[in-house]
């Protein structure tokens, strides 16, 4: 998630610069054409580059939307993990008797592992011992070759809330609470992944790449009196503004890619494991952002 107000001009440029490119490419070609078959091509009035561009800019303000709302809808489901992470913890420590600790700490440990897990899943990434930050053994040797390991955690907590009631250390009222909050993390992970696994319209998307293209180079032969001096610049200048906010666009649509514009989710489960090591007693130091980022991951 991009953070700071002034993103540098290098990360700008590294979004566009292929098309920027073809765009130059583009202009010369048609300058060069334009210079020897200028009487067989007739003026172009720029009213119909005008045209173009504003149809253009409406599909990019409704493609803008709809990615934004993937973004937004995949940080409020973020959100309400952190929520619910929070809430186990505080149940079981509520619900469960002193001689419980050692059940509330596994539990609370594997949660932590559980939004790491997710991520890691998410994002396409190993889900190995060391990227699980806190697994407890005995869980990791349950679902170390599970293919879905945060599903097999959540099953390791439900297996946890059993025993707790068998013993006796919970009432029925407590099992039911429980229950319920791993339901609701079950839940998010599942809204989660229907986003990853909804691809926006692939043709959408080239069909408004194409029409920029398209653009450009009806706005070049619209602009074929201007000297290139002042064509050039003016050309580049209106692609980069419609490619920078066709890319923006498609980088949003894509929440979990382990792309800078993603949702924050490893600052969220720092955020999720400090909390859960507070409210069970132990220390921990969040790591410390780097100032020359300018963004979250």
């Amino acid at each position: 998630m991009i953070i700071r107000k002034r993103v540098p001009l290098v990360y700008l440029f590294n979004m566009i610069k292929f098309d920027l490119l073809w765009v130059l490419i583009i202009g010369i070609l048609a300058t060069i054409f334009l210079k020897y078959a200028s009487d067989i091509i007739p003026e172009m009035p720029l009213n119909i580059p005008a045209f173009l561009g504003t149809a253009i800019s409406i599909l990019l303000s409704f493609k803008m939307a709809q990615s934004y709302d993937r973004w937004w809808e995949a940080r409020k489901v973020w959100g309400a993990i952190v929520n619910d992470s929070r809430s186990l913890v505080l149940q079981l420590q509520h619900f469960c008797s002193d001689d419980s600790k050692d059940i509330v700490n596994k539990v609370a440990h594997d949660q932590i592992a559980w939004c790491y897990a997710l991520t890691n899943k998410l994002r396409n990434l190993n889900n190995d011992k060391s990227t699980l930050k806190n697994i407890s053994e005995e869980s990791w040797l349950i679902v170390k070759d599970k293919s879905h390991k945060p599903l097999s955690i959540l099953k390791e907590h439900l297996n946890e809330f059993k025993k707790l009631r068998k013993n006796n250390k919970i009432d029925g009222f407590a099992h039911l609470q429980l229950d319920d909050t791993v339901s609701r993390l079950n839940a998010s992970m599942g809204m989660v992944e229907r986003i990853k696994n909804t691809i926006f319209p692939t043709t959408y998307r080239y069909i408004l790449h194409l029409s920029i293209y398209v653009f450009i180079i009806v706005l070049d032969i619209s602009l074929k009196n201007i000297h290139f001096i002042y064509q050039f610049p003016l050309l580049i200048g209106i692609a980069s503004i419609f490619f920078l906010l066709e890319k923006s666009a498609s980088s949003l649509q894509d929440p979990f890619e382990n792309k800078v514009t993603d949702t924050p989710m490893n600052t969220i489960c720092e955020t999720i494991e400090g909390n859960i090591k507070e409210l069970i007693g132990e220390d921990y130091y969040k790591p410390a952002l780097d100032g020359k980022l300018f963004y979250q991951m």
